[in-house]
């Protein structure tokens, strides 16, 4: 008190730590026994095929990577690398929100551009506890001849997207990835994410609309089939939710399973309880703050909310609407960079995709049931706002979300 000059009222005592990354020590110590197996993501067997053709592989149909299940380095950076050294390619468009000090990335967009091809790459400055190591690597690649952009005036550009122009025997072909996490190699270890690799022209065509006007060559674009924020997306979720609503109200099968990090925004959590009032099953994971509340009588009997919490970090979002069927597959599904909070659906450039492949279906509804199972790292939260931990029935088998999603990574994929 002496030293800065403060009275005793000055002074607040915390329950906890204040700061946990203190902790790290004794986290790191090295006790086997305590400690989580090792698990070291898998590759894909379409893109780690020796002298794969990653375009040729994409072409074939939409690829779908879970991480860190699935490696991201043999998925997403090696798109970008082959993006960056192939002789067709004459441009590259993407988006960085958070990525590290040493990413291959980065350079790999650079010696892109030192290479002769278009590269324009929309660096966010506010992205949080990163602002220094954007504007660290917005100048790096400045230097280097690449079109640095910063996004559009009052919006924080938060979407995970590239773009790739490639010339072909056929004429110009666009290859897309849109992501639910940032190009870090390190987070993609420990962050549950999904990264869609596609050429498909409806999906393209919108994310070139996109950043035509990020990159000041558009002032306006529609987007037909893309959920952008803060254009449609907003709007789109709403028909949706309204949708399943409608479904209910004429006796048709209805349901709605939404994945995000935090649920806030009020026109969202309104129309999740006319749908439950309806009748509309709905199951939400929430792995952070959740504005709404689950099983109240007469408002929200028909909604669950749990939140899991496991080694690695629930990033990924997924969205899944019955559409009036039983056969979840032919439900819609959605995956993007957005969560239901204000901020994102009405201040933030965000990007949610369509998916359409069928076994791209599978592996969402599969990621989904693995959570909803889940009885030993998920909790659920109550009406009254608290939250209890699942667990498993006397009888019962544990089974933890991510314990059972590294299984069945390892039955597709066979060993590393």
């Amino acid at each position: 008190m002496e030293e800065l000059n403060v009275e005793e009222q000055d002074f607040y005592e915390l329950p906890a730590e204040l700061d946990y990354t203190g902790l790290q020590t004794v986290a790191g110590v090295n006790l086997p026994e305590l400690r989580y197996p090792p698990w070291t993501p898998m590759h894909i067997q379409l893109l780690h095929e020796e002298q794969v053709d990653i375009f040729g592989a994409i072409r074939n149909g939409d690829i779908l990577a879970h991480h860190p299940y699935e490696d991201f380095s043999s998925s997403v950076e090696q798109f970008i690398q082959a993006a960056a050294s192939d002789p067709r390619v004459l441009a590259i468009k993407t988006v960085v929100y958070r990525t590290g000090y040493e990413s291959p990335f980065i350079h790999t967009l650079i010696r892109a551009a030192e290479d002769g091809k278009q590269v324009a790459c929309l660096v966010e400055l506010k992205a949080r506890f990163d602002e220094e190591r954007n504007i660290h690597w917005a100048q790096t690649m400045e230097k280097a001849g690449i079109h640095v952009v910063y996004g559009l005036v009052g919006l924080k550009t938060h979407s995970k997207t590239t773009l790739v122009i490639r010339n072909e025997t056929e004429g110009i072909r666009c290859y897309a990835h849109i992501g639910t996490g940032n190009y870090h190699s390190l987070t993609a270890r420990l962050y549950t994410d999904l990264s869609l690799l596609t050429c498909r022209t409806e999906i393209t065509d919108d994310l070139l609309a996109l950043f035509n006007r990020l990159t000041g060559r558009a002032l306006n674009s529609d987007f037909h089939h893309l959920l952008v924020a803060p254009d449609n997306m907003r709007d789109r979720f709403l028909q949706l939710i309204e949708n399943e609503t409608a479904q209910a109200q004429a006796g048709q099968p209805a349901r709605i399973i939404a994945k995000m990090n935090s649920l806030e925004d009020e026109m969202i959590c309104e129309a999740l309880y006319r749908a439950s009032a309806a009748g509309v099953r709905i199951d939400l994971i929430v792995r952070g703050f959740c504005c709404l509340r689950p099983g109240v009588p007469e408002l929200s009997e028909n909604i669950r909310v749990i939140s899991v919490i496991g080694r690695f970090l629930e990033h990924s979002r997924i969205f899944y609407f019955g559409n009036g069927t039983d056969d979840p597959l032919r439900g819609i599904f959605l995956i993007g960079s957005a969560d239901w909070m204000y901020r994102n659906l009405s201040a933030r450039v965000e990007v949610v995709v369509p998916l359409a492949r069928p076994m791209l279906l599978e592996k969402c509804w599969e990621i989904l049931q693995a959570l909803l199972q889940d009885n030993r790292q998920a909790w659920e939260l109550t009406p009254d706002g608290t939250y209890h931990q699942i667990r498993p029935q006397p009888d019962a088998a544990e089974r933890g979300a991510q314990q059972t999603l590294m299984q069945l990574t390892r039955q597709r994929l066979g060993t590393v």
